[in-house]
């Protein structure tokens, strides 16, 4: 991706497409024009068919403190509607490759929310996160409440909600926000090591099992199950199937290529 962008750094290898978020100054607090341009390199990774994993991270101290304040503290009612501009994280919530986040420092606000776009979390053991927004006068608006309460229940995404607390990620890794604790120190190189280990699986099934996974979050059991049928169908019209099956038979590695 040869694309310049002014808040985030972005290049692809073996397979993995890296977003970094670059306003290391300000903990990299997310503007709009930051949104944007991470909603361009996910668009961009997911229509590549080099790149079979995205891994999102933050430069420096922290993943992202929050949203940009100074951005948006004079806005008013209308001004947002007329902005729209949540239609970009609506967007990011589309992309149909597996998203793979690691959290280092704090991941708070809109910090949480971008991350709770990731399909995968990996964070430090000393990473905290939080949507404080209560204790400026507003709540979540890019999905915050219906991630957290999809992902550990009503009665603890009120707790946080309400009171705007920062969660230490071994209490968020065992309420299932994160999938993994690791020391600051490797947090990269493990979240990158599994980033590469999904890039060898055959990009089709991941892209279907994301989908239906997505599915099972808002469908009843029944609805969902016909989906995940019909995706476990479609997958037999691929030759990656026809690879994947001839190779366990032959006893050799597969060769997936998307097709």
């Amino acid at each position: 991706m040869s694309k310049t962008y002014e808040f985030i750094n972005v290049h692809e290898q073996d397979g993995v497409g890296f977003v970094e978020l670059n306003r290391p100054k300000v903990l990299n607090a997310i503007n709009r024009v930051m949104v944007s341009e991470i909603l361009n390199a996910f668009e961009v990774f997911d229509q590549n068919d080099e790149v079979r994993v995205i891994m999102l991270t933050g430069k420096g101290r922290a993943f992202a403190a929050g949203a940009d304040i100074d951005e948006m503290a004079g806005d008013g009612a209308i001004d947002f509607e007329l902005l729209n501009q949540f239609a970009d994280w609506d967007r990011i919530a589309v992309v149909k490759k597996p998203i793979i986040g690691a959290i280092q420092g704090f991941a708070l606000g809109g910090g949480l929310e971008l991350a709770l776009c990731c399909d995968l979390l990996f964070a430090a053991d000393d990473a905290e996160i939080g949507f404080p927004e209560v204790n400026l006068g507003v709540m979540p608006g890019a999905g915050g409440t219906q991630r957290l309460t999809k992902l550990i229940g009503k009665t603890k995404a009120m707790e946080w909600l309400f009171t705007g607390e920062r969660m230490k990620a071994e209490e968020a890794c065992q309420l299932g926000i994160i999938n993994r604790v690791v020391s600051r120190e490797v947090l990269m190189e493990e979240t990158e090591r599994m980033a590469r280990k999904l890039a060898e699986k055959p990009p089709l099934s991941l892209r279907l099992i994301k989908e239906s996974v997505l599915k099972a979050m808002d469908y009843p059991l029944y609805e969902g199950m016909q989906y995940e049928r019909k995706n476990f169908y479609l997958l037999f019209a691929s030759e990656d199937q026809k690879e994947g099956m001839n190779a366990f038979i032959e006893k050799r590695k597969p060769n997936f290529k998307g097709k």
